[in-house]
């Protein structure tokens, strides 16, 4: 059984379908859908969805190709390849494939909420939206698609205690996406054009777009990390049920597919969940702990100093989950 259909939830079903076994994919929401989410997917994506067999049909979404990676520190700016060609496509689409992909192979998808499971689970309900911080350190997701020229970067804005995210996903569409803290937030009453325009390299490069859809909001969002919590029998938590990374590092579909696919693949040969969470910790607990340190620089507004000093490479390179077991984590 599988606890939600988003990329962790679906990848987990096809890994335990290409296993064998029989599944159960449960998720209450409706399919497709927007999601507050950067859209970006990591160079490793293509290894983990040729392994899922679904490579075919992503290329076939005509996902927009990424191949540059900008960083903006309030007016500094640097720039860098990627060290492979990444792609842009929507969680709309995206989910979808997925979860279609899974149904190909004999899961029985339901539009219900799993509200119990005897045997081994997959935990892929997303994140932990409890135990939330004081009110002056709450964060807020907000996402948008734009139409107009589409460019092959990922571009990354930092400033005023705020990231945004800029880059391409399919149909000439560019997807933007921010995280802004609730004060900050309220200081322009939750309007999310007014903040990106409020951070001036932003604006010019926004000028040429128009907006395409509603802004959508996500939060209070709270990151966590479940790498060391003491496993349940039986349960296996994948994606941000699991570890709920910080949305700049643009690692977070990549390692929801990458532990999905995992989490799918150990229940259905019967790995125990604690050698599962092993696993995880050696491929996701280097990433989480530089990206914690940067939303620490972010959160006290030290961005725009000490951002310039690491090398756009650099901090790509650290923040990637490593996409095979280290045997001495």
């Amino acid at each position: 059984m599988v606890a939600g259909a988003g990329p962790a939830g679906a990848s987990a079903a096809i890994a335990a379908a290409l296993a064998g076994a029989r599944v159960r994919l449960y998720d209450h929401s409706r399919f497709p859908r927007h999601k507050v989410c950067g859209e970006f997917l990591s160079p490793g994506i293509v290894g983990e969805l040729q392994r899922l067999g679904v490579f075919d049909q992503f290329l076939a979404r005509l996902p927009a190709p990424i191949r540059r990676v900008s960083l903006w520190f309030g007016s500094r700016q640097s720039s860098a390849r990627l060290p492979g060609e990444a792609f842009g496509l929507s969680r709309y689409a995206f989910d979808e494939l997925l979860v279609v992909h899974a149904r190909t192979l004999g899961a029985v998808v339901l539009r219900e909420r799993l509200e119990s499971a005897p045997e081994p689970v997959v935990l892929a309900h997303g994140r932990d939206s409890r135990n939330s911080p004081p009110r002056d350190r709450r964060l807020f997701g907000f996402k948008a698609h734009f139409d107009g020229p589409a460019g092959d970067a990922i571009e990354l804005y930092f400033s005023h205690h705020t990231y945004v995210g800029v880059s391409p996903v399919e149909s000439g569409r560019t997807n933007v996406c921010g995280l802004a803290p609730e004060w900050r937030l309220r200081q322009s009453g939750f309007e999310f054009d007014e903040i990106l325009h409020s951070i001036p390299p932003l604006r010019e490069r926004l000028q040429p777009l128009r907006r395409a859809m509603k802004w959508l909001a996500a939060g209070p969002l709270v990151f966590g990390n479940h790498l060391r919590r003491r496993p349940a029998q039986h349960a296996y938590p994948a994606g941000d049920a699991l570890s709920f990374v910080d949305p700049f590092t643009g690692s977070g579909i990549l390692a929801a597919v990458t532990t999905g696919a995992l989490a799918g693949a150990s229940a259905a040969s019967g790995m125990p969940p604690g050698e599962y969470l092993r696993i995880c910790r050696a491929r996701l607990s280097a990433p989480f702990r530089i990206s914690s340190v940067f939303r620490t620089i972010l959160r006290l507004g030290w961005a725009d100093r000490l951002g310039p000093l690491v090398p756009p490479e650099v901090l790509f390179q650290l923040t990637r989950p490593l996409l095979a077991p280290n045997e001495n984590g």
